[in-house]
């Protein structure tokens, strides 16, 4: 974040007044903050995580399409760390996944991608609301 300050002279020359003062000389300073606030920064560290976890979830979906090998050891990581994120979401249909050829549609993790999402739209939509500044503050 940048801090930016003006410094502004302003001198004036106006009449001799009785007392024989010529000059009026008048100060301002202006100090200006410029960078995110805290809700923008709040928004943005929650689209970061929520986009890591989405990441996650849709590389799972992927692997397990293309048959990826288990035996791997990023493989295993990356499915590992996505079942944590889409284990709260078995159950809710009455197919967990789709077999062909080897293959596997994971429906339960495209069900988790779509249940993370509204997660996250639910809290930038809070972040949004608790952010705003009134309109005498912005002038």
């Amino acid at each position: 974040m940048a801090i930016d300050q003006v410094d502004q002279k302003i001198v004036t020359t106006g009449e001799p007044t009785i007392s024989g003062q010529e000059t009026v000389q008048t100060d301002s300073r202006r100090t200006t903050r410029s960078g995110p606030g805290g809700a923008e920064t709040s928004r943005r560290i929650v689209a970061l995580v929520f986009g890591l976890i989405q990441i996650v979830i849709g590389a799972r979906i992927v692997l397990l399409l293309l048959d990826a090998r288990e035996a791997n050891a990023l493989v295993s990581a990356v499915l590992n760390i996505s079942q944590v994120l889409v284990a709260p979401f078995e159950g809710i249909l009455r197919t967990d996944s789709l077999h062909s050829a080897g293959s596997v549609l994971d429906v339960t993790a495209i069900v988790a991608f779509v249940g993370w999402t509204i997660l996250e739209l639910i809290v930038l939509w809070v972040i949004g609301i608790f952010g705003r500044r009134s309109a005498a503050a912005t002038v």
